[in-house]
């Protein structure tokens, strides 16, 4: 993977990770309390913003761990996006989606830990 486009959907995930965020706590914080899934907001955000940073380490890294930044930030998207849109729609069949999600986050650090006892495996 190249540095500038992992940098930019670090970027990408960093901001986005702030303003959902404060989006949440703000501007939508009466239909989440309407939906009673404040809850789910703040833990889609927690996980978001604790990976975001963790894309920018693999990002800025000597080389790229592509598999693991993919990972990391397919996982972001399909975690953290299936819970802010369940949260704001209460459609209980999106939370089907949130598992995957998970999976890859825990597949990203996998990787990580692989590439950091192999580390001829992380030079793609």
């Amino acid at each position: 993977m190249n540095r500038r486009a992992a940098l930019l959907v670090t970027g990408l995930a960093g901001f986005l990770g702030i303003a959902f965020g404060a989006f949440g706590a703000h501007a939508l914080k009466g239909v989440l309390n309407q939906h009673h899934t404040r809850e789910i907001w703040n833990t889609a955000v927690l996980y978001h913003l604790v990976h975001a940073p963790v894309l920018l380490l693999l990002a800025r890294g000597e080389i790229v761990n592509t598999a693991a930044f993919c990972c990391f930030a397919l996982g972001i998207l399909l975690f953290s996006g299936s819970l802010y849109a369940l949260a704001l729609t209460s459609i209980q069949s999106l939370g089907a989606v949130t598992p995957f999600g998970g999976l890859l986050l825990m597949s990203g650090w996998v990787l990580v830990a692989i590439g950091a006892s192999h580390p001829e495996l992380s030079k793609k």
